[in-house]
């Protein structure tokens, strides 16, 4: 039967009349089909439970690529959710057994979840969410998101709005079902169905299980129409075909809701920005007391068993490794309640030695569940220190250079974008720096050192590297001298150094590392850099930034497959002629140097280059512009005496050039900028300097503008306000005056605004420009207290981010406004 219906979906794909460029997906898809059919053929599995609910997904997933592909027009994104769901389909095809029956899950009991009790820090969430999005809100049915990592509370936070008081008055009817990894579009339907049927007319399971999907999700259709209805879908499993569930829910303007958690945005569930919770990690303070209510779970430590308010410093900074994650800190605090503890110097003990492996057996399945090309970036995370905040720069060139991803930076760039999708890693506003969650960097470090052929030294004489071949290692230096193995280790791909400490090693040590084509040393506190680096002839990333190196030696020069060098952030250290002579090199990173003799044209291939004198850089592109393939330029050292004009023509001529910073000379003024304007390509600008007046034109698709130390005499907010594609604007120091005025309809589609260090700045008039603000940033601005009126009619306003003086800070908090912001950060200034 399951075969004959297969096949019957396959005919119907065959003959159905599509457009000429949709024929080829067709048949990849009738494909895919057939090799289903011979799964159930060769496996000759039962027409039982798990066979029907799987086939009639696969009936769904076919009658919806055949409307796709009669559209004229097809979403993006649309033909990836079908491949996806098919590909979780056959998975589970292929797990299955004579005697592996699908086990209907029971229900889940919304109302009694034993950790839930315990909940801390979403009184803000919650109420913003219910009033703002599922009490209040828009009439029509809408979709919100409550996502964030696993663990972080996202199911507690639905849970405490499904069962407020006021949403069971308000909705006529609700329903709950938590999914999973393995989880059927008709196995949803059906429980759905069961929870919202009268019970006096109540379907049998094996009724409702004997329709298709169609049928079902009509049924669902009647039990929900005229109804105002929630639905909240748990964990929501990301290849699920989501487009096809939406048509069971009636379209009515009556305030129903449907509320989701997870930890990605799924490709076809369209939900506005505005309708997107993230949830963010617990702080200290919050963390603390979570800690607390779980150690005294039911009061069963009680008198000379209760935690000791004398070692309160020492809990705090235990709970620092739990990252501010609900289920780390609930994991721990149960791992100390399980212990028979009879005094102080016992709970020092397990202070000090707290596990959590039973945290991160539990995060485990969230790595599993990430794309089998995106697993080995959220591996590479282990080489780097916890907590530490990366750039994108860094990462995508770590990948690409030390073939640990096989893939193209372009691509690299989209995993990135992948793993902030499904709350991996956390990124600035710019999209320019990352940071992961410490616990996630525990995980990251364990599958690592299981998968990834890692291995962690440590500088202190108690381990030694594996006797087995490693691909990649990282070393943790105390300050002391740095001492190394002799031992030859021809494998390793990549070798990290952290801490701080003398690199004093003899060349032979190099020498061991054939294959080495990652060394990273950023940070260490390096004060030279030995010759015999000259051995490292497979060598393609160096990274010496912010250290204290003097000078390169010239045996630099023989690293011919180097693609990047970070040299930034060394005071003044002396770069030899050599350097020129890399014809593999890319990437260039330099900030205070001494360069002997400047030979850019000699790397033709550099695609990134920061900084370099403007003088230097005039002189390299005469002539020769169309030889160089430069995306991003940092240009230090303009004066009034610059000639920025001849510089703007050779820049033009550089098509692909989208990130520019001009840095000025010291404390002169840099010269006039009216002639950006010409910069055709240029999406990320930034003015490092004092500045007479703001340019008259600016790159006509700029989408990132950042303005330092200008001290403008004039308002820059209504030229400003005129860049119609800019999202982003930054301005730090770069206003001397009191006022501020935002005209109506500026900033069209400004989503982030940054303002610091505006000493002098009292008040900001705003007619009815930057409608479309996201978010608002306001640090060292001591005199601004006017944010009411300035965030008036701002509706899609959902953080608000403020350092200020305590009378201000207690100000805006006590006032009426900030309630309508999801994410509220006020702190006085140190």
């Amino acid at each position: 039967m399951s075969k004959a219906l297969l096949l019957s979906m396959i005919q119907k794909l065959d003959t159905a009349e599509i457009a000429e460029n949709k024929k080829e997906r067709r048949e990849r898809l009738i494909k895919e089909m057939r090799k289903i059919v011979d799964i159930v053929r060769d496996k000759q599995l039962k027409e039982g439970r798990s066979l029907n609910f799987l086939v009639c997904d696969l009936v769904d997933v076919a009658d919806h690529a055949i409307d796709l592909f009669t559209q004229k027009m097809t979403f993006r994104g649309a033909f990836a959710s079908i491949g996806s769901w098919m590909g979780e389909i056959k998975k589970q095809m292929l797990k299955m057994g004579d005697d592996d029956e699908f086990n209907m899950r029971s229900l889940e009991n919304v109302d009694d979840d034993e950790d839930d009790k315990y909940v801390v820090g979403l009184d803000k969430d919650l109420e913003m969410l219910l009033s703002k999005r599922i009490i209040g809100g828009k009439q029509y049915l809408s979709t919100v998101l409550i996502k964030g990592m696993s663990g972080i509370g996202k199911t507690t936070l639905a849970r405490e709005i499904y069962n407020h008081a006021s949403v069971s008055h308000h909705f006529d009817t609700r329903a709950w079902v938590s999914s999973s990894t393995y989880f059927t579009m008709k196995e949803l339907l059906i429980k759905l169905i069961q929870q919202l049927e009268d019970p006096q007319n109540l379907h049998t399971s094996s009724l409702l299980e004997e329709m298709d999907n169609r049928s079902l999700r009509y049924m669902l259709h009647q039990h929900l129409q005229g109804k105002r209805y929630l639905i909240v879908l748990d964990d929501l499993p990301k290849q699920m075909c989501f487009k096809s569930f939406r048509e069971a829910l009636p379209e009515e303007d009556n305030g129903s809701r449907l509320l989701l958690t997870s930890h990605t945005t799924h490709v076809d569930i369209h939900v506005y920005p505005e309708e997107v919770y993230k949830m963010n990690t617990l702080d200290p303070k919050k963390s603390w007391q979570l800690f607390l209510k779980t150690i005294n779970h039911g009061n069963k430590l009680i008198g000379e068993h209760k935690f000791p308010m004398k070692l309160e410093h020492m809990g705090k900074q235990m709970l620092r490794k739990c990252g501010g994650l609900p289920l780390a800190i609930k994991e721990v605090g149960k791992q100390l309640v399980e212990k028979k503890i009879s005094g102080e110097s016992e709970w020092e003990q397990l202070l000090e030695s707290v596990d959590f492996g039973s945290t991160l057996k539990l995060l485990e399945p969230f790595y599993h569940q990430l794309d089998p090309e995106v697993q080995p970036c959220f591996l590479c995370m282990a080489f780097f220190k916890e907590n530490t905040t990366l750039r994108h720069e860094k990462l995508i060139k770590i990948w690409v250079t030390g073939g640990v991803v096989q893939a193209s930076e372009y691509e690299c760039g989209r995993y990135l974008e992948n793993l902030v999708n499904e709350s991996v890693i956390d990124v600035n506003d710019k999209g320019t720096k990352y940071r992961m969650n410490v616990v996630l960097h525990m995980l990251s470090v364990q599958k690592a050192e299981e998968e990834f052929s890692l291995e962690i030294l440590r500088n202190n004489g108690n381990n030694r590297p594996s006797e087995s071949p490693r691909h990649h290692r990282v070393i943790i230096c105390s300050r002391d001298k740095f001492n190394y193995s002799t031992d030859q280790d021809k494998h390793l791909v990549s070798l990290f150094f952290h801490g701080g400490g003398y690199l004093d090693t003899s060349p032979s040590y190099w020498k061991s590392f054939e294959q080495l084509k990652i060394l990273d040393l950023e940070d260490f506190g390096l004060k030279f850099l030995p010759e015999s680096i000259c051995t490292l002839m497979e060598l393609r990333y160096l990274g010496l930034r912010n250290n204290y190196i003097k000078e390169l030696p010239d045996s630099l020069g023989c690293l011919e497959k180097l693609e990047v060098l970070d040299i930034a952030q060394n005071f003044m250290v002396e770069v030899p002629n050599i350097i020129w002579e890399l014809c593999s090199l890319r990437h260039l990173y330099l900030s205070d140097v001494i360069c002997r003799n400047f030979e850019i044209d000699a790397v033709w291939n550099l695609v990134t280059l920061t900084y370099v004198s403007i003088d230097d850089l005039t002189c390299a592109l005469s002539g020769l512009r169309l030889h160089f393939r430069f995306k991003k330029l940092g240009i230090k050292e303009l004066d009034g005496n610059s000639d920025v004009s001849k510089l703007f023509v050779s820049l033009a001529e550089l098509k692909k050039l989208d990130h520019l910073i001009l840095r000025g000379y010291r404390f002169r003024c840099m010269p006039c900028l009216d002639e950006l304007g010409i910069l055709e390509s240029v999406r990320t600008l930034k003015l490092d300097g004092l500045l007479a007046r703001l340019p008259r034109t600016f790159p006509p698709k700029l989408g990132s503008l950042t303005l330092v130390n200008s001290c403008l005499d004039e308002d820059p907010m209504p030229l400003l306000g005129e860049l119609r594609w800019l999202k982003y604007l930054k301005l730090r120091n770069a206003y001397t005056g009191q006022q501020m005025v935002i005209l109506d309809d500026s900033f069209p589609n400004l989503m982030v605004l940054c303002i610091e260090e505006l000493w002098n700045l009292r008040n900001v008039c705003r007619d009815h420009g930057m409608h479309q603000l996201r978010k608002l940033e306001i640090h060292d601005c001591p005199y601004l207290d006017t944010l009411a009126e300035m965030t008036e009619g701002m509706y899609h306003l959902r953080e608000l981010n403020m350092v200020t003086t305590k009378s201000i800070a207690a100000k805006i908090k006590n006032s009426h406004f900030i309630s309508k912001i999801a994410t509220v950060s006020i702190n006085p200034m140190s």
